[in-house]
């Protein structure tokens, strides 16, 4: 047979399969060659994100705010803080009405507690004067030096303790009954010459004072029952007289069922240190010390939720008076006011008084 020519430009098929796929080959190289090139490194792109979020801060921070230091801040001073447990209530009528305050004659105010009314009760530097002063009021000062809110016993027993016919719940009772005035005749028998100077006073205008003629009655009773280690409260019993908390209900609720006229503020012991002293011959601080079921500050806080039950109102000196920080400033000791503790004191009582008048 013949043989067929070859044209002149033909390849042999083997040889144009072995070309194509090196052609292949050399772009597949070319190709991982480009990918790796442009390969995207994440730690490097988390960087420039933290460095550009960095400068927008700075830049915003330079451009858009201005830096005050703490000098310019309370160059005024520190200013105010009002964290009290004050609670203003107001004296409603029987169909739940508030019942405004008299302003078109003096007010018939009685006053009971102990040595923050007592102290210099006959000086115009007394507490009960400061208030005659500032409200133009009727003032009874009803207060007894060395008396205390929670009698020691339940039942009063003249011979164990003969002081808890001093307490607020007997001398409330006496003033509007005349009932229990044995009470008082055999604490005299028994305290003798220990009794308070300042007893019989009391007792004598509580026996000529109406009742019914009154349109505040005020209770203070300073840190004495704390330093006392008085019982403070009773969850059984709220009305315990033999509890800080319960004599102060006791009398609450007496003088609301049988003169729902008469307003009633109840003003919290200001602050006193313990009668204990440090190495350093300072007093140390009632709200480490204990004396009976826990420190000062509780005392404070329980009287608070009781005239938060009676609706009463409540003037919280603890917090919002003569306090832990200021209270050297107001002290004589580790407990009786000075002058000007007592006019803090009174100024509180007034604005409480007050308080509803001048929002008319």
């Amino acid at each position: 047979m013949e043989e067929k020519k070859k044209s002149p430009g033909q390849q042999p098929a083997a040889n144009t399969t072995e070309d194509s796929s090196s052609k292949q080959e050399t772009t597949a190289a070319k190709g991982a060659v480009q990918r790796k090139k442009f390969r995207i490194n994440t730690h490097i792109v988390m960087v420039v994100v933290v460095l550009l979020v960095v400068f927008i801060t700075i830049f915003q921070l330079k451009n858009w705010g201005v830096f005050i230091g703490q000098d310019e801040i309370f160059q005024d001073g520190l200013g105010e803080y009002d964290d009290t447990l004050d609670l203003m209530l107001p004296l409603l009528d029987e169909e739940g009405r508030p019942v405004q305050t008299p302003t078109d004659r003096p007010l018939n105010i009685l006053l009971l507690g102990n040595a923050p009314f007592a102290d210099d009760r006959d000086s115009e530097d007394g507490l009960a004067n400061i208030i005659r002063e500032m409200t133009g009021a009727n003032v009874y000062n009803c207060s007894i030096t060395g008396s205390y809110m929670a009698a020691e016993n339940a039942q009063f027993n003249m011979y164990d303790a003969p002081m808890d016919a001093y307490t607020p719940y007997w001398l409330a009772v006496w003033g509007s009954t005349g009932v229990n005035g044995i009470t008082f005749e055999r604490a005299e028998e028994i305290l003798k010459d220990q009794i308070p100077a300042d007893a019989q006073e009391a007792l004598d205008t509580l026996e000529e004072l109406d009742f019914n003629d009154l349109d505040v009655m005020v209770i203070l009773y300073d840190a004495t029952d704390y330093l006392m280690g008085h019982r403070m409260y009773s969850d059984d019993n709220s009305t315990d007289i033999s509890q800080f908390t319960g004599n102060l209900e006791a009398t609450i609720e007496f003088v609301q069922q049988n003169h729902p006229r008469i307003r009633i503020i109840v003003l919290s012991p200001p602050y006193a240190f313990s009668d204990v002293i440090d190495e350093n011959g300072e007093y140390v601080s009632s709200d480490v010390t204990r004396y009976g079921q826990d420190v000062l500050s509780t005392y404070v806080i329980k009287e608070y939720t009781s005239c938060a039950g009676r609706q009463v109102t409540f003037v919280d000196n603890l917090y919002g008076t003569i306090t832990e920080d200021n209270a050297k400033d107001y002290l004589t000791d580790n407990l009786h006011l000075n002058v000007e503790g007592r006019r803090l004191i009174a100024q509180r009582f007034v604005n409480a008084l007050n308080y509803y008048n001048n929002r008319q």
